[in-house]
């Protein structure tokens, strides 16, 4: 059974209470805020595994309660909300989300969607340790951590998984789609944008870190991590 803290953040006191029946059911500690500002603390006071999120909240919104989360925790959130469009999920993406379901959900899929995030960002054995190692970088999966230059670097665990992948297979080029299938998963219903945007926050921690590799754009195509001997 699983053991993890769950924070459930929606206004809505019956999607909140349904969320709560599966994932106790589950095994899952949950805890529930029913705005954003109660999100923000109780995510501070409890510090979850996880947090499921809904964007339309009052107080402050789930864009501002996942900005301020973000501040001093890298741990999961999966935005829920009724709105489908692509900028939405970009936005969240951006603002540090790791997965999006769109209102209405069936209940069984979240928490599908919940195992398959802890596992991504869960402590792999110590005898599987998955780890690629370049000049002034080190990406570990197993302890999801990113090294550069010898600091470690907060990165969000979708982002850790981007890069990870790509400099796993070093001067291979993957178009969007690939890395949306491959990173994201199969079930991922996602725009090829998401890729864009995780990138581009990639670059911002990796760029000119060393001259023996690079975070590259393949035109038309997609990117690749490409290695200079």
């Amino acid at each position: 059974m699983a053991n993890e803290k769950i924070l459930v953040v929606d206004d809505d006191t019956n999607i909140c209470e349904l969320l709560r029946l599966y994932l106790e059911k589950e095994g899952y500690e949950v805890t529930i805020a029913n705005n954003g500002a109660d999100a923000v603390k109780a995510f501070q006071e409890n510090e979850p595994d996880l947090m499921l999120l809904d964007i339309m909240l009052p107080v402050l919104d789930g864009w501002q309660v996942c900005r301020e989360v973000r501040k001093f925790s890298d741990k999961p959130i999966i935005m829920l909300t009724a709105k489908g469009e692509t900028f939405d999920k970009v936005l969240g993406f951006e603002l540090g989300a790791d997965d999006y379901v769109v209102k209405p959900f069936d209940a069984k899929e979240v928490m599908v969607r919940i195992r398959a995030v802890l596992r991504r960002t869960g402590s792999a054995p110590k005898t599987d340790i998955k780890e690629v190692r370049y000049d002034r970088l080190i990406i570990n999966l197993t302890n999801y951590e990113l090294t550069v230059g010898g600091e470690k670097i907060d990165t969000p665990p979708k982002e850790l998984e981007l890069i990870y992948h790509l400099a796993s297979n070093p001067n291979r080029v993957f178009t969007r789609d690939q890395l949306l299938d491959e990173v994201w998963g199969f079930d991922y219903y996602g725009d090829s944008r998401t890729v864009d945007v995780h990138v581009k926050r990639l670059r911002e921690k990796l760029e000119g870190v060393s001259e023996k590799w690079e975070l590259k754009t393949v035109w038309s195509v997609g990117y690749k991590f490409a290695t200079k001997d």
